[in-house]
């Protein structure tokens, strides 16, 4: 069960937090920063000057995932490069095509193995990990490094991962506004989301706060109602079960439509939802799963209830709405990446205090 009065008790949260995971959550904007002087360092600027023929994002477990989500959303399919996406290189990798891959762990063999053969066939690798272990040592002094600066637990290093690929794709120029502003813009969203949710604020001042006392006793249904969106959803479901042990959906919302039953169940829990119910004094039975709760995503510029009506034919049920705009304006440069990065920050920080809260995030 949710201990809700931790959340409105700092000092709490810091003596249970004896792993200092909350703190680590707050670093995406340091992460950010200091992964762009790695860039800098790594020289893959010099990627520039010629289009490859293919770029491939080697997708690992953990924020691997979703960095390489968000980027191919960003890229879209108007991309002017094939982009692959997959576990590990694929067979036809050669010295015309350019590799990214991100990982927080060192010991990865199969990626150590993707990164090996990369190299040994004259492709450009751009990879973002440690430099001890087999991962670091496979290129051999013959792709670009980027080691992490902040270190954080497994699963809070998106940041890192996208500010890295972000710059791989302007190195290709793949991007069709100017990135080096926005870059210095990330960090500084960053940053500010995260004084929004430093524990000293009340929950309905804390959004991350607000966001995981919403969620907390329900199956979160989290849709995106456009491609950056969904990368974002499908990294809080990963966040919620990495950091909170939270069971959720996350997902298109043409998919979510789609599945007649989950959206079913989602039509009953809201048309039985009672403002005055207590869990503590009337649980829920035994061997009842935690009622569906409707957490809507949207980064882009369209009205989200639009959105949802022009993709799926129909409304949803209420629940909750995350797009920030009044966070990132409309109109801004790559207002829908920031908001994306804003948001996936937000609900790692949300995972974060409802594992803290639930006692799931266990003290040193």
């Amino acid at each position: 069960m949710l201990d809700d009065t931790l959340l409105a008790d700092p000092r709490a949260l810091a003596a249970l937090d004896t792993r200092g995971v909350l703190r680590s959550a707050a670093t995406a904007g340091a992460q950010v920063r200091s992964a762009a002087h790695g860039v800098q360092e790594a020289g893959i600027a010099e990627l520039g000057g010629s289009r490859p023929r293919a770029l491939v994002l080697v997708r690992r477990p953990g924020a691997s995932t979703s960095a390489t989500a968000l980027l191919t959303a960003l890229l879209g399919p108007a991309c002017p490069v094939p982009v692959v996406v997959a576990e590990s290189v694929p067979s036809w990798i050669g010295p015309l095509d350019v590799v990214f891959a991100h990982t927080d762990d060192p010991t990865d063999a199969d990626l150590a193995d993707s990164v090996a053969r990369s190299v040994r066939r004259g492709a450009e690798v751009v990879l973002s990990a440690p430099a001890d272990g087999p991962v670091g040592s496979a290129g051999a002094g013959r792709m670009r490094l980027v080691e992490p600066r902040i270190p954080v637990p497994p699963g809070l290093d998106l940041p890192r991962a996208l500010a890295v690929g972000l710059a791989v794709l302007r190195a290709l120029g793949l991007l069709t506004a100017p990135l080096d502003p926005a870059m210095d813009v990330l960090a500084d969203v960053l940053d500010a989301e995260a004084e929004r949710d430093q524990p000293g604020h009340e929950p309905f001042m804390n959004p991350a706060k607000a966001l995981a006392l919403r969620l907390a006793e329900h199956t979160p249904l989290v849709w995106g109602t456009d491609p950056l969106a969904v990368a974002v959803a499908r990294h809080a479901a990963s966040s919620l079960a990495t950091h909170a042990g939270v069971v959720a959906h996350g997902g298109d919302v043409a998919e979510g439509v789609a599945a007649s039953a989950l959206l079913a169940a989602l039509d009953r829990a809201a048309g039985a939802r009672d403002v005055f119910h207590d869990p503590f004094d009337d649980p829920a039975p035994g061997g009842e799963a935690p009622p569906p709760r409707l957490v809507l995503v949207a980064t882009g510029e369209d009205d989200p209830g639009q959105a949802v009506l022009r993709r799926t034919g129909r409304t949803l049920p209420d629940g909750d709405l995350l797009h920030p705009v009044d966070e990132v304006a409309r109109g801004v440069p790559h207002s829908a990446l920031l908001r994306a990065a804003l948001l996936a920050s937000r609900v790692d920080i949300a995972a974060v205090y409802l594992g803290l809260a639930t006692r799931t995030i266990e003290p040193a």
